[in-house]
């Protein structure tokens, strides 16, 4: 069971999105065979803030749609008996995410669940790096929102 904390300062997305959102990193950390407790949290950003925490932690100057900042790193991992497991935090961009479902020609709905679903496989340690990691998350991507039953016309 995940404990997901929402953070949307400005208020820009509506509870139907958060609920959906909620459902679905739920399934996914049950298809992903996960079980134990652990908390994550999802933040909605401009495109000012996104780009500062891209330039000031990743080194890349831009604005891009979602980053995820795992807690569970490989040697880094902290571990305390007792303790809730803390996956990490998961940054979205409201206006990239709106702009992309009208590119892409599907509901904004949409588009904030793939964001979510995209930066929670990171933070369970998936990437896109390598062509065959890219494929391998890809597919896992795809899976998930089929089963959890979000197709891309939606």
């Amino acid at each position: 069971m995940l404990t997901i904390d929402f953070i949307d300062d400005r208020s820009v997305l509506d509870d139907d999105i958060k609920t959906s959102t909620e459902a679905l990193l739920q399934f996914a950390y049950t298809y992903l065979k996960q079980e134990e407790e652990a908390e994550l949290s999802v933040s909605y950003v401009t495109n000012e803030e996104i780009q500062k925490i891209n330039r000031d932690y990743r080194n890349k100057d831009e604005v891009t749609d979602v980053i995820s900042f795992a807690m569970e790193d490989g040697d880094d991992e902290i571990d305390v008996e007792g303790a809730e497991r803390v996956l990490g935090d998961i940054i979205i961009a409201d206006d990239v995410a709106r702009n992309q479902a009208a590119e892409y020609g599907h509901s904004n709905k949409r588009e904030y669940l793939f964001l979510a679903l995209h930066g929670f496989l990171h933070l369970m340690g998936y990437d896109h790096i390598e062509k065959d990691e890219e494929v391998e998350m890809n597919r896992l991507q795809d899976d998930i929102l089929n089963e959890f039953g979000i197709s891309r016309d939606a």
